[in-house]
């Protein structure tokens, strides 16, 4: 009994009002008791009501709402409802961070982060178990291709659930933006398809302009050694290259170069010989574009580590050996120097389409939705875990539906412009998909030193998290909704990948911990690592050709029109130039890993760790600046200031 002050927090968004009346009931220990429609959330951020309550309520645990339409109904987006009742009891809060619509009656659990053994008189069981079975039926599993892991079901955001489409800011930004880069396109790539290129200077003429200095860089050395190894590790797909146990079955070398395989060799001994092996390509048919066929090679590359850090290449192989077939053209720095520009060229080609759908759409984006639908469906918002991932999903589904919509479509950017389209890419990823392994989502045990620091910050954070809820082993096995959610990623989401290493069930404190780390880090620091190198690596168009016309050279009796000739033309070079820059630029709209605005956690403790992650972010972000400075080529992409909080682009 006594007078409850109610504040009620709206989104910032220009929409996220409603003119609708709402109304609320304040649920207890005790007791329930319905405040009517108190409240119209029309456009003041926070709106704050004093009701007078005759029940004893007791210790409040919901906090219901419900919006009636008027003549026209409007969505309210609440982010949060905050409660001071009567006598010392302090604040309850109330977090919801999601649109009000229809005139359904949501439940909102006081904040407090709650496992199922955290509840021992079931006071939240059956809020727990209606808002899964409700969350169910709109977070549905969909299907794209076959032998691909699952996405939300929905063909256009449209058909997504209203909390995953862009707020107004993030929808008006990306829709202007892509208005903008299509105008231009069509209005200089029709005159494109009168030009021709005759030079690799003529490649200028889609230069971005407010380009980057090292995409300035990239265009002035895109011809030398050291930058083309450099890209291996630091550049817009660090994901391929590995050190060498032996030399690769494939690498035929002729009783010729018995010199080259004794250096091979002694670069084997010494720990500093690297492969990057494009095998996964070997086989994909190659796109027909504009009734033109274009080319597809699987190379092998291998490199050596010097001692002062650079990282060369030895030989590259442009396609593996066939049976029945003369042995394949080596390609060594010694060669003319136009056969082994060439060669390079097709290297930065083939990287360019594993990149793009292994790296980066596979592992960067599809996991993250897989992640986020799984949660979605398996963990209830009073979930520790729940709360702690919620922010990594922010913009995921929606982008990704966009991606497969207009990118990698029937008729997408990919079939119109990209040597892998029209099948090709689905193909690859297919192959990608068979091959992904939970260990190679784990830094610490791949080849990933740019992103050691980062996981290990991550890692920090969630084992702090994971220690206020999990006091033991047993409260990890004993947990079913954490079970559930595993299964759920594993057997569901990514199709059976039990056998490559993914967990179906979590047995302790540091499994969890190290299953979670992955969680956050794909949906941060991995699609980072491989998003924000685009437009640094991508802009100078023979660095990482979309395509190649022209098959890969047999001979080495090469010249700069054979090398032209390969390339793709002025329009496609443009249309690939318009969506890196599109889709590589800065976010204006984009929140900083760990430092997202919503509080879903209204204990001190869960506060209190993401404070010291935010710290420990600072300080290596610090850190990262005073090596750059003394850097001759900076890596930006995993610092974290630069690394977004979640896959929206």
């Amino acid at each position: 009994m006594g007078k409850y002050r109610i504040r009620v927090a709206t989104g910032d968004s220009l929409l996220a009002g409603s003119s609708n009346p709402v109304q609320l009931w304040l649920v207890g220990e005790h007791g329930e008791k319905d405040l009517g429609k108190i409240l119209r959330p029309i456009r003041i951020r926070e709106v704050q009501l004093e009701v007078e309550v005759s029940l004893y309520l007791g210790r409040l645990l919901l906090v219901k709402l419900r919006k009636h339409k008027s003549l026209v109904g409007f969505d309210w987006f609440c982010k949060w409802i905050a409660v001071q009742g009567p006598g010392t009891q302090g604040e309850a809060f109330f977090p919801c961070y999601r649109w009000v619509q229809g005139n359904e009656i949501i439940c909102l659990p006081e904040g407090t982060a709650r496992t199922v053994r955290d509840d021992p008189q079931n006071q939240f069981k059956k809020h727990r178990e209606k808002e899964l079975e409700e969350r169910r039926k709109v977070y549905r599993w969909g299907f794209w291709k076959e032998g691909l892991i699952l996405p939300i079901a929905g063909n256009t955001q449209w058909d997504l659930p209203r909390n995953e489409r862009f707020l107004e800011d993030k929808d008006l930004d990306f829709s202007l933006s892509l208005a903008k880069v299509l105008k231009d396109l069509a209005l200089k790539g029709s005159l494109d398809l009168t030009n021709s290129v005759r030079r690799l200077e003529d490649f200028n003429k889609v230069f971005p302009q407010g380009k980057t200095p090292l995409a300035e860089r990239v265009r002035n050395c895109w011809k030398d050694d050291a930058l083309f190894g450099y890209q291996f590790l630091n550049g817009a797909n660090p994901m391929l290259l590995r050190r060498s146990t032996s030399l690769p079955s494939r690498l035929l070398l002729p009783p010729e170069m018995e010199d080259l395989k004794t250096q091979l060799e002694k670069e084997l001994q010494t720990g500093s010989l690297f492969e990057a092996d494009f095998s996964l390509l070997d086989g994909v048919k190659p796109n027909v574009i504009i009734f033109k066929q274009q080319y597809v090679a699987a190379p092998l590359v291998m490199l050596k580590l010097q001692p002062d850090g650079r990282l060369l290449p030895m030989v590259i192989q442009l396609q593996p050996p066939r049976n029945g077939c003369p042995p394949p053209v080596l390609f060594l720095p010694s060669d003319p120097p136009m056969a082994w520009l060439l060669a390079k060229t097709w290297v930065r080609s083939s990287d360019f389409q594993l990149h793009q759908l292994q790296s980066h759409l596979l592992r960067g984006h599809l996991i993250a939705e897989v992640i986020s639908v799984a949660t979605m469906r398996s963990l209830p918002s009073l979930h520790p875990i729940y709360k702690l991932l919620i922010p990594h999903f922010r913009y995921t589904m929606e982008i990704n539906v966009l991606a497969r919509s207009n990118l990698v479509s029937k008729w997408g950017i990919f079939d119109l412009v990209v040597s892998t389209g029209s099948g090709g890419h689905v193909d690859i990823l297919q192959r990608a998909t068979a091959g992904l392994t939970y260990r190679s989502f784990c830094p610490p045990d791949d080849l990933a030193d740019h992103a050691l620091r980062l996981w290990g910050v991550i890692s920090r954070y969630v084992e702090k998290m994971v220690s206020l809820f999990y006091k033991s082993d047993g409260a990890v096995k004993d947990d079913p909704e954490l079970q559930a959610w595993c299964r759920e990623i594993t057997e569901t989401g990514l199709q059976g990948a039990q056998d490559r290493g993914f967990p179906i069930s979590l047995e302790s404190r540091a499994q969890l911990c190290h299953f979670i780390t992955m969680c956050i880090f794909t949906c941060t620091g991995q699609h980072a690592s491989t998003h924000q190198g685009q437009l640094d690596w991508y802009s100078w168009i023979p660095n990482g050709p979309c395509t190649m016309q022209k098959p890969p050279p047999i001979s080495k009796d090469v010249t700069e029109k054979d090398i032209v000739d390969s390339l793709p033309s002025l329009h496609q070079a443009r249309t690939q130039k318009t969506f890196i820059k599109f889709l590589g630029r800065r976010q204006p709209v984009m929140v900083a890993l760990g430092h997202h605005k919503e509080n879903y956690f209204s204990d001190p403790g869960p506060q209190a760790v993401l404070k010291q992650f935010q710290e420990e972010l600072a300080a290596l972000d610090k850190e990262i600046e005073v090596r750059n400075a003394g850097l001759d080529l900076p890596y930006e992409y995993l610092r974290p200031s630069m690394v977004e909080n979640s896959v929206t682009i």
